[in-house]
């Protein structure tokens, strides 16, 4: 689960876990975290994720972390922009409109990178780390990010003895010990999601619960 592993999945083309579509969750659910136009948004491990556009169409200030210069390439491929490629620090940056994209280690981020940040959304980070890993990613941004940020995770639940990770299954227990007491935790919203995914169901699994939370200090 290494940065190796996931440059390794996007040249192989294996990034099932890639939308093809904005997330619906995002549509629903980013008013209950009442941000202003303007506010920085920070996605990590973003991958190419269509829901970056998303938020900057509606005029929200994009911040994304990602391991892979191709998803970020394809990401601005596919919105026909022309990003500017300088370096902050240990990371390229990718900056074009409203829009900037660290290329490095998520690990490697320290406060001063999020400063501006006042909105986290997270539908395929957490999920995609293993276990060990999910509590040095929760501890991370519980020590860089700004004191009155808000969260808005998406998370899924199945049967992990059917199915392997990534995505893993994260369920609310491990929800609330990852995040509190730093942060109050609440459940927004909790749908079997498995007709939706059918490579999931051909690999065994029996129920696919999506999960979303809203998450503050």
């Amino acid at each position: 689960m290494e940065i190796e592993f996931w440059e390794q999945r996007w040249q192989q083309n294996q990034t099932a876990f890639h939308l093809p579509m904005i997330n619906p969750c995002l549509v629903q659910f980013w008013s209950t975290l009442n941000m202003q136009p303007g506010s920085q948004v920070f996605i990590p491990l973003c991958g190419k994720s269509l829901d970056m556009a998303w938020l900057a169409e509606n005029q929200y200030s994009v911040l994304g972390i990602e391991c892979s210069d191709q998803a970020i390439n394809e990401f601005f491929d596919g919105q026909n922009i022309q990003a500017n490629i300088t370096e902050q620090g240990p990371f390229k940056l990718y900056l074009a409109e409203n829009i900037r994209l660290l290329q490095g280690d998520f690990f490697a981020l320290t406060s001063s990178d999020l400063n501006q940040v006042a909105a986290v959304y997270d539908r395929a980070s957490l999920i995609a780390l293993p276990e060990v890993m999910r509590q040095s990613y929760v501890r991370l941004l519980t020590e860089i990010l700004p004191q009155n940020v808000k969260i808005l995770l998406v998370t899924l639940e199945y049967n992990q003895s059917k199915m392997a990770g990534p995505p893993f299954s994260v369920k609310q227990d491990e929800v609330l010990n990852l995040f509190q007491p730093a942060f109050n935790v609440e459940l927004l919203d909790c749908n079997d999601v498995l007709e939706d995914h059918q490579k999931f169901k051909q690999r065994g699994l029996d129920y696919l619960t999506e999960c979303i939370y809203r998450i503050h200090r």
